[in-house]
């Protein structure tokens, strides 16, 4: 099934069921009130809500209504826990030899991962943003799951029984903030400002085949400005699987329902692939030329980050934003 939330007014926003072909919606706030709701009591709730995805895609009732995803929130506009991991380990290793570095061993073993803020996600539409051009924003497309609740301690071959959905992710990235604050040593803040999230998540069997081995084996698209920045596949060059990451963000803690794990910027080792990330094609230009060429993005730029299954149907509808000069530049009277 899919799920979404639809912006009310509230900090969560209310639930909805979305049809199959992203065509129909109808709202589930009869079931729970919010995703984070209906994830504290999923056993409860989601077998009513898979009733009212196979009865909105078989004979939808006069409550359904064509969604505007303008009017989404992300599924979860607030959450306990985001913890993006980096589980295509060619982009970290092309990150290193862009800055003329060795990269640890250790990194195609153990799961690099950072605790992002998870007290505000962007909706799929809704704008990046940003006080300076300087800061080097950037797109980054990505996977991620929202887990139940995970005991800690959880081992690889059990996480996938705590995951609950999956969705697309646009984990904005200001590079030119990074190096400053991993300096620092305590790692990124305000390099990582709030992520966007794509208008629904869907469930694991939602994805038939295309979901196995703890890995979302589908291409995932890429846009700047209309133009095809990558079409890097999810499945392929994941080092570390989903259930991998939720065993690493699990080790020394619970991890709570509604808790969401990233996969990191998808990435894949053929370059026809393309990027899902400005920073990863500036990378192979610094490599080859010796310096990067692609600017970051600059206020007006409109990205869009999506998946489409085999049939060419998009699984989790587009993200679709543009960057924008935070505060708005208020209109100066003529002299």
């Amino acid at each position: 099934m899919k799920l979404g939330t639809l912006k009310d007014g509230t900090r969560d926003g209310v639930l909805v069921v979305v049809s199959k072909d992203l065509k129909l919606a109808v709202p589930a706030d009869h079931i729970a009130p919010t995703l984070q709701d209906a994830l504290d009591d999923w056993d409860y709730c989601a077998p009513q809500l898979a009733t009212l995805y196979e009865d909105l895609n078989r004979t939808p009732s006069s409550r359904a209504f064509e969604p505007d995803f303008s009017k989404f929130a992300a599924p979860l506009p607030r959450a306990y826990q985001w913890a993006a991991g980096s589980a295509y380990v060619n982009h970290v290793e092309l990150a290193h030899k862009a800055r003329g570095e060795e990269m640890p061993k250790e990194f195609w073993t153990d799961p690099l991962m950072y605790q992002g803020g998870s007290d505000s996600f962007l909706g799929p539409r809704d704008d990046i943003a940003l006080e300076s051009e300087d800061w080097g924003a950037d797109l980054e497309g990505e996977v991620a799951v929202i887990t139940g609740d995970v005991p800690m301690g959880t081992r690889p071959d059990k996480a996938g029984e705590h995951i609950r959905l999956l969705m697309l992710v646009n984990d904005v990235s200001l590079h030119n903030l990074v190096a400053p604050e991993i300096a620092k040593g305590f790692g990124f803040f305000h390099s990582k400002p709030s992520s966007a999230l794509s208008p629904v998540a869907v469930t694991p069997e939602e994805l038939g085949e295309a979901w196995h081995g703890g890995k979302l084996h589908l291409p995932l698209e890429a846009y700047v400005n209309g133009k095809l920045l990558g079409r890097p596949d999810a499945g392929v060059d994941m080092t570390f699987s989903f259930y991998r990451l939720i065993a690493h963000a699990a080790r020394t803690r619970p991890l709570s329902a509604g808790a969401i794990i990233g996969s990191g910027m998808v990435s894949n080792k053929d370059r026809r692939a393309g990027s899902a990330c400005l920073v990863e094609k500036r990378m192979l230009e610094a490599i080859a030329k010796g310096e990067p060429s692609t600017p970051f993005l600059k206020f007006g730029d409109r990205l869009r980050i999506e998946m489409l299954d085999a049939a060419g149907q998009s699984v989790f509808g587009a993200i679709e934003q543009q960057v924008v000069q935070y505060p708005p530049q208020q209109h100066q009277p003529q002299k």
